[in-house]
């Protein structure tokens, strides 16, 4: 299957998950996962259309986005961030969308005030508690986004999590719920920020994420792998 048709394919899952949750499609963000592929094929999605794309390694980011995107494509770093990597993560990035820590929130928000601008960020939290995924337990979300809210250097768009990878896609429909419920508590809690961005699902279960409130999807093998 072409990548077109492959695009198209996600897409059309898209519509229809937001169909039966009485969404817009245009309320779903689809962030194409391109950690496994070159720049060439990052190119070839941006003409047929795509326009967020999601990156694990920031380094290998630098070397493929040496040439940088047209102004209006959109860069995330998805993968796990080493403090050390701050300064070439806030160059790079349109949103870090992995921030799980004290540490790298102090780090982020050092890189914000040399910069001059407010990082956009989403705090990882590992809702399902497995010990080998990234990101922090929901009981200490609320005070890591309390913190991160009083650096002006940083932006708070919102949550980010990773579900079990299972057969059935259902099984993970309440990490995506609980990601969704702890949003609007924060949102609650901090009525002047905007806390818009729910970035969860990938290829094998973003259409229950949406059903569950997903704004963005990150979402690789059924955009780049050729069947």
């Amino acid at each position: 299957m072409a990548l077109a048709q492959r695009i198209a394919k996600v897409h059309e899952r898209i519509a229809r998950a937001t169909e039966r949750a009485g969404r817009d499609p245009a309320s779903v963000t689809l962030v194409a996962v391109s950690k496994t592929v070159d720049r060439e094929s990052v190119d070839e999605a941006y003409r047929h259309g795509l326009r967020h794309f999601g990156e694990n390694r920031v380094l290998d980011a630098v070397e493929k986005y040496a040439t940088p995107l047209p102004e209006d494509a959109s860069l995330h770093l998805i993968g796990q961030l080493q403090t050390n990597k701050a300064k070439p993560a806030a160059g790079l990035f349109d949103l870090v969308e992995s921030v799980d820590r004290p540490s790298l929130v102090g780090a982020l928000a050092k890189e914000g005030m040399r910069l001059g601008r407010p990082i956009p960020i989403l705090l990882q939290v590992n809702i399902s508690g497995e010990e080998q995924k990234a990101g922090c337990d929901e009981a200490a979300a609320d005070m890591l986004a309390d913190s991160i809210l009083t650096e002006p250097s940083l932006a708070l768009r919102g949550l980010m999590t990773i579900a079990p990878l299972v057969a059935d896609p259902e099984h993970v429909r309440p990490v995506f719920r609980g990601l969704r419920e702890l949003r609007d508590r924060l949102q609650i809690r901090h009525p002047e920020s905007r806390l818009d961005i729910l970035s969860m699902g990938m290829s094998n279960d973003y259409p229950v994420a949406i059903e569950e409130g997903a704004t963005h999807v990150r979402v690789g093998r059924a955009v780049f792998e050729r069947n």
